[in-house]
């Protein structure tokens, strides 16, 4: 009674209607690219509706989501601290493994201090929302993480847009303003979906006496970039130049999370006026402590990271073999860029033929004539994995190509 109640009055409602008839989620369930449930996973292997398949999209680039020490250390955790935080850290206080995780992470990025959040879209979008008020600017790279975009909307900063990684774009956008005014750059350091690094060096001297500080979203950069794994900040030689460091502890960390990282005051004034971290519920302990072990075997084990470039720098020979389009990328995630979106459909669906997992992206989540298949190595793809890999993208290229 109670169900046939609700879908009476529901009927009435225009927002009921609107979301029943809406024609992006119709097509997204007619094609079912996202959204698929795994029944199991066992290292680089998902099993999908009882199918084995090669995972080829995950960010878990140095394989240590399942470290046999990381899950030690989360189930510790679990049993020391409990399930949940059950709440934000400014209602019932942080906890110890807080503290803990953040000195590390401080330590790792050289940065005075770090403030860790329960997602990295947190991070990133309070990196931004914290700072950003009326009569500053904020002058945004164009292809930025849409967290990024939910801080930059969440602020009443004026925004100007400049062309992806273009320092020339950025000092036109400069020309126009005066130099006094404050000013915030927000870019990536490394770039999911191209593959990008961000030329750090040409936008710090664009934006030299222009009264501008520098948000960089690092969390593909984070462990797979810069000496031992330091990020994009180390990898280019501006550590210690970048205001704050954002990212996601659920890449090369394998936990879930995020962080923020600089000066004490700027993560203090953050602590004082971020929404995202004074409403919501702080990070748990079993995923600090899991992110915490990643973090030292990422330091005390650097055969990962070397392992994750010799398997990057064989899959990209062999894709740029086939003559597909990399969109010019540099780092683990390698996207195949085929620039129109039924292309990129049977181009998946082929890959699965062959029991390889990808995902694809399409306008407006990439440029118009951009539509991709996004695929991220990692260090824990075998020499099997990459075989079976091959196989299949042969067969998609002489199948759709």
């Amino acid at each position: 009674m109670a169900v046939g109640i609700f879908n009476l009055f529901s009927k009435r409602n225009s927002f009921f209607q609107r979301c029943k008839v809406d024609e992006a989620t119709k097509l997204r369930h007619k094609y079912a690219p996202y959204y698929d449930i795994f029944d199991r996973q066992e290292g680089s292997r998902v099993w999908l509706k009882g199918k084995e398949l090669i995972l080829l999209s995950s960010n878990d680039y140095l394989g240590l989501s399942d470290h046999p020490s990381v899950i030690d250390a989360g189930k510790q955790a679990l049993d020391t601290w409990g399930a949940s935080s059950t709440g934000a850290r400014v209602a019932n206080g942080g906890r110890a493994y807080h503290r803990d995780l953040e000195e590390a992470l401080a330590e790792f990025l050289e940065v005075e201090a770090v403030h860790v959040h329960a997602a990295g879209y947190l991070s990133c979008m309070s990196a931004v929302q914290s700072f950003g008020q009326r009569g500053d600017l904020i002058l945004v790279d164009r292809n930025v993480h849409s967290s990024l975009w939910s801080g930059i909307h969440s602020c009443p900063a004026r925004v100007e847009k400049f062309s992806h990684n273009s320092p020339g774009s950025l000092k036109k956008a400069l020309s126009y303003e005066e130099a006094e005014t404050p000013k915030m750059l927000v870019f990536e350091g490394a770039y999911s979906m191209e593959g990008h690094i961000a030329p750090v060096e040409e936008f710090l001297e664009a934006i030299e006496g222009q009264n501008t500080m520098t948000i960089m979203d690092d969390a593909h950069g984070l462990g797979v970039l810069g000496v031992g794994g330091r990020g994009t900040a180390h990898h280019l030689g501006v550590n210690g130049q970048v205001d704050l460091i954002c990212g996601s502890l659920s890449k090369s960390l394998g936990s879930t999370g995020g962080f923020i990282g600089g000066a004490q005051c700027m993560i203090e004034y953050m602590r004082t006026h971020s929404k995202q971290t004074l409403f919501s519920a702080a990070l748990s302990g079993v995923q600090a402590a899991c992110a915490g072990e990643a973090l030292r075997v990422l330091q005390t084990e650097p055969q990962c990271i070397a392992r994750l470039w010799r398997n990057v720098k064989q899959y990209r020979e062999f894709l740029l073999e086939l003559g597909l389009d990399t969109w010019d990328s540099v780092t683990p995630a390698i996207p195949i860029v085929l620039g129109d979106k039924r292309k990129a459909y049977y181009f998946r669906q082929a890959l699965l033929e062959k029991g390889v997992y990808t995902t694809m992206a399409i306008a407006p989540s990439v440029p118009p004539k951009k539509e991709l298949i996004r695929t991220s190595i990692s260090a824990r793809h075998t020499d099997e994995d990459l075989d079976q890999i091959f196989e299949a993208f042969k067969y998609a290229v002489k199948k759709v190509l």
